[in-house]
């Protein structure tokens, strides 16, 4: 299942479960977790219009407890880090 968020420059962001629409095989659903982390799944967000998609680590159950704000945080925060380390380089 997916979740778009809208943040404050309009962009809209689609976010979904890493491997979602591979179906419920174990293996399948042990691939979208974050290794040494069981409880954290890697979640896509891509948005509309040019900007790049991310791929973040979230809490397994984050398509019910995290708020729409904290989701944009958490994509804004990526953003800004790769920014970050690339004009470091």
């Amino acid at each position: 299942m997916s979740r778009e968020v809208t943040d404050s420059e309009g962009i809209a962001w689609s976010c979904i479960q890493a491997f979602a629409g591979l179906g419920n095989d174990p293996e399948k659903t042990d691939a979208a977790r974050v290794d040494g982390a069981e409880d954290h799944v890697h979640v896509v967000c891509t948005p509309s219009g040019g900007a790049k998609s991310v791929r973040l680590e979230l809490p397994g159950d984050w398509e019910k407890t995290m708020s729409d704000d904290a989701l944009l945080v958490a994509v804004r925060s990526l953003l800004k880090e790769e920014q970050s380390s690339r004009s470091d380089a």
